[in-house]
Order: C-alpha cells, then structure tokens, then sequence
C-alpha cells in the first residue's frame, strides 16, 4: 500500500504570485506612459515663453498644443490593429522611440511651425503608448491582482500631471526651454533599455479590416474643426472660418457615415444608440471642454498678468494637481456607495464656481485666492472624471466595451484640441479689441486682465451647461437587445 503522505508530498504547490514578478515590465510601461504624460502638462508653462522666443502670436503658438492633442486622437483608436498586427510590445517600443525622437526635434525647432510640426510627430508616438501599455499591464497581472497592479500603473496618471508644470518652470528659469523637449531623451532611452530586456513578447492576434477610409476622414475632419475654432475666436465670419469649418464638417458627416457601415469602423459610433452612453459622453465632452481650455489659462495669467517666473508659476499650480490627488480616490468610493450623479454633481459645481470666480480676475486679485480656485478646479475634476469615465463605460452594451474605450479616448483629445484652440482665439480676440478703446492712460495689464476675465466666464458658462445636464443623470439601464446596436 503506497503511503499517503508520498502522494501530498509529491503535489506541486502553486506558487503565489507576488508583484515582483512583474515588476521590470511594469517599470517599462510606467516610464513611457510617465514621459508621454508629463510632457502634456509641461508645455502649458512654457507657452507665453515660446510666445516671446518665436516672436509667434499667442493664436499661432497655441497650435504646439493643440496639434499634439490632435496627433494623439488620430493614432488611439490604431493602438488596438497595431498591436494585433505588430505584437503589442513591438508597437509600444516604436511608440516610445518615435516619442523620444519627436522631442529631440523639438528641442531643434527654429520656428514657431517646425515645433508645431515635431509636436504631431511627438504626438503619434505619444498616443499609443497609454493605451498598450494598459493593455499590457491587464495582461502580465493574475485576475485576482489586477486592482494593485492597475493601482501602482495609475501612479504617473497622478504624479505627472503635478510633476510637470514644476520641472517645467525650473528647466526654463535656469536652464532653457529647450530642456522641457530634451528631458524626454534620457527618460525614453531609459524606457526602450528597460522595455527590450523585460517586456514580454505577447503574441499577436489576426487584425481585423483597417478602416481606411476613417483612418484618412477622422483626422481631416477633427484637423479641419480645430482650424475653424480657433479662427472663430478671432471672427466667426472670416474666410478662414468658414473653410475651416465647412471642410471639416463635410469631412465629418463622411467620417461619421464611413464608421456606420464597417462591421469593425475605427470608432464605434453605434455606442451612441444607448441614451445613457450618450448623455454620458456629451457631459464629459462638456467637462473636457471647460477644464482644458482654462488649464492653459492659468499659466498665461499668472505669468503674463501677474509677472511671476516660470517655475514661480509651476509651484502655484501645484493645487490643482493636489485636489485631484485627493479627490479621485474618494470619487471612486462614491461612485460604488451612491452612482455617479452625486460625485460628479459636486465636481461640476467646484468647477463652475472656480471659473465663475476667476471672471473677476483683476491684476490685484490675491494670490492666495487663485491658488484657492486652483484647489477647487483639481478637486471638481478629480470628481468628475473618475466618476463620468466608469458611468459612460457601465453604460456601453458589454460587447461593444473593448472597442468604446478608442472612441472615449480619442473623442476627450479632440475635444482638448477644440478647447485650447478656441479659448486662445478668443482670448487673443478680446486682447486685440479691449486695448484700443481704453482711455489714454489706462495700465495695458488692466486691460488684458479683463480679457482673461471675460474668458474665464466662457469657461464658467461651459462648466455650467455641464452642472445641469449632470443632475439629470441616471444609473444606466441594463442592455437586453443587443442586436440593435450591430
């Protein structure tokens, strides 16, 4: 008779997964989508810089930003065929060395439109970085351990945002503004090093039919909007406008009636047959709008209103970073007690009362009150974004949630785009028609203190319209009928 204990003795035990398992391809995907989110804050500081470097007007060099968000939302949505077609962690490679090598040329730039340029090239590295490395990470960790891993990826999307308005201002107070491009040199080498030697090489899967036509009608459309906004700032009924906005609307309506008929379109419209989904949506379009276009507000005011230094400048921001530190982990607390409509009515309601506040601007307004507001814009977005992504995701019919995120993503980076272009335009248009009205004598800064005001109430009433269409949120209804959205 054989003896039992033999048999126990010989059972292999599993062996518990710990995070050092994964720890060296998880430090691979945390540096590249560290650099690619730090460099999205960084160049908000340096604008009135870049301003005065370039010689540019504040409506051309706007487009350093705006290109970039553009960039990012034409490559999200070919993160996923890339990556089943090249392997994921071919693509997220050449997605950080493109990256590195867009900011090098940044660094190089001469004129106010090579760096427009370098920043599209910087920006379709950037956009698929995010998006495979999440998917990577959701790969490399056990079910059961996908909330801590999920938590340490989320360390940059919390760090950086408050980390680069800060290395910003130092790099150009002491150094030069090229540094803000250059720093990204050794992060990315650093990232490609760690990446070649730990990520693993998942397989691919077979791609599905590219959406060529999307591929091409999506950007000019989104491209061709923007232009139009951002002309619309200075005049809505100008040449240049109009064109814009014709061309891009047509480019739209083509876009949209070329994804409605792919079995498998570069962006699920079809998400949009649910009410929920697009209630949803529309109010984060809103936030998005608000809380970009004043994002870059802020540094311009404090920099060319108030006539503090750069990295002056990044310190004082630091507020806005810290609410959101605080108030995203508590929205996602309140979103599994109470849904999304009390967190996300509160948000909205710091947000609105932020911006209301700031459209009394002045150039002797306290600092101390601006870094208040600054507070209460990082905590209202803090809020409000954790809570509006979970509810537009719970609201997508399950089948189509693997191929919403693309459209959710992509959709928020054109949505920036549009804002910083249009608040610039209409910041530039009230500066160019306040000044020559004013009575001789009058100080210039009171003057463009007051067009920072009246911009400020814009984003106020966007905030706004965001605040009521959030009270009427609703849990989203379960999807029985699937066959409708196909």
């Amino acid at each position: 008779m054989s003896d039992p204990s033999a048999i126990v003795r010989n059972i292999p035990v599993e062996k518990a997964f710990t995070i050092k398992e994964i720890i060296a391809p998880l430090l691979a995907v945390i540096i590249g989508t560290f650099m690619v989110l730090l460099d999205s804050t960084v160049v908000n500081v340096a604008v009135p810089t870049l301003v005065q470097y370039f010689d540019s007007p504040l409506h051309t060099m706007q487009w350093s930003i705006a290109a970039y968000t553009l960039a990012l939302s034409a490559v999200i949505p070919l993160a996923g065929w890339l990556s089943d077609k090249f392997q994921p962690k071919r693509v997220f490679l050449i997605s950080i060395g493109l990256f590195t090598i867009g900011s090098v040329l940044c660094a190089f730039a001469q004129t106010a439109e090579q760096l427009i340029a370098f920043r599209v090239l910087q920006g379709m590295g950037g956009g698929m970085v995010s998006p495979i490395g999440m998917a990577m990470v959701y790969r490399l960790a056990p079910p059961d351990k996908r909330g801590s891993v999920i938590g340490m990826f989320g360390i940059p999307l919390l760090l950086a945002p408050a980390l680069g308005p800060v290395l910003s201002g130092w790099l150009i107070e002491f150094v030069s503004w090229q540094w803000i491009f250059w720093i990204n040199l050794p992060i990315g080498m650093i990232g490609l090093f760690v990446g070649i030697k730990h990520l693993p090489s998942f397989p691919g899967k077979e791609a599905p039919t590219l959406d060529i036509a999307g591929m091409i009608l999506g950007p000019v459309a989104f491209a061709m909007i923007t232009y139009g906004v951002s002309e619309g700032g200075v005049s809505w009924t100008s040449t240049r406008t109009l064109f814009g906005i014709t061309i891009g609307g047509i480019a739209l309506l083509l876009f949209i009636g070329s994804c409605l008929r792919q079995k498998q379109p570069l962006l699920e419209l079809r998400a949009f047959k649910s009410v929920d989904f697009t209630r949803g949506i529309i109010i984060s379009w809103i936030m998005q709008a608000a809380m970009f276009g004043s994002v870059l507000l802020f540094p311009l005011l404090l920099q060319q209103i108030k006539g503090f230094t750069p990295l002056t400048t990044g310190l004082i921001l630091l507020p806005q970073a810290v609410g959101s530190m605080i108030f995203m982990p508590m929205a996602g607390k309140l979103f599994d007690k109470v849904g999304a409509r009390p967190p996300l009515v509160a948000g909205m309601t710091l947000m609105t009362v932020a911006l209301f506040t700031m459209s009394f601007v002045r150039i002797d307004t306290p600092l101390l009150l601006i870094m208040i507001v600054l507070f209460f814009m990082g905590s209202g977005m803090g809020l409000s974004m954790m809570s509006l992504n979970t509810h537009v995701l719970n609201a997508t019919p399950k089948h189509l949630v693997s191929r919403v995120t693309p459209l959710t993503s992509a959709s928020q980076q054109v949505i920036a785009s549009f804002a910083v272009a249009g608040f610039t335009g209409y910041l530039s248009s009230r500066m160019a028609s306040d000044l020559p009205g004013k009575p001789v004598g009058i100080n210039p800064l009171e003057s463009h203190a007051a067009s920072f005001a009246d911009t400020f109430f814009l984003a106020a009433c966007i905030a706004c319209m965001g605040l009521v269409l959030s009270l009427f949120l609703r849990k989203p209804e379960h999807i029985t009928d699937e066959s409708s959205f196909r």
